[in-house]
């Protein structure tokens, strides 16, 4: 304990000391209360440890549990636009308009996307990668070289340098 200081030679306190010799405290004895005061401060010690993981754990829990807040934040004004275009349309009933909608809705949730470092994988012409491609089909080409993607079936995206979720692919094979 820091700034405290242990008195090992004087009587304990609350003895009455006028009917007791004054004699030191024995080595042996000095030594016996030295590892007991050891022995509490380790127990304080550990037991601070102990509360610095609990709360240390209490706050990685908050921290995970809203982690995603801020893109949260990010994709509701998507959400918005989605009912508008669709009221704008049950309004209006012109598809031209609800095409058009749509269209900047999908290019508002790719920019939240990749806002947070989460990028559509580029497939389409691109020789076949199993990292980040799933080969659904085959079709003989002769226009492409074999394992080519020429067709996506399903967009695949990747969070910084992990894939989230694989592009489904078509792919090339050797024409016969």
């Amino acid at each position: 304990m820091s700034g405290e200081h242990i008195d090992l030679v004087s009587e304990p306190k609350g003895l009455e000391t006028d009917h007791l010799p004054h004699e030191p405290v024995s080595e042996v004895e000095q030594l016996r209360l030295e590892l007991e005061e050891a022995k509490n401060r380790t127990l304080r010690a550990l037991a601070d440890l102990e509360n610095y993981r609990a709360r240390v754990n209490r706050q990685a829990a908050e921290e995970r549990k809203y982690a995603n807040l801020d893109l949260m934040r990010e994709l509701l004004p998507v959400w918005d636009n989605i009912g508008r275009a669709l009221e704008a349309v049950a309004r209006s009933h012109n598809l031209e308009s609800l095409v058009e909608g749509v269209e900047m809705v999908h290019s508002q949730f790719l920019e939240v996307l990749k806002k947070y470092h989460c990028e559509k994988i580029e497939a389409q012409f691109q020789p076949f990668d199993p990292n980040c491609h799933a080969s659904v089909a085959q079709i003989p080409s002769a226009e492409h070289p074999a394992n080519t993607v020429i067709e996506e079936v399903q967009a695949g995206f990747c969070l910084f340098d992990r894939v989230v979720r694989p592009s489904q692919v078509v792919l090339s094979s050797k024409s016969e």
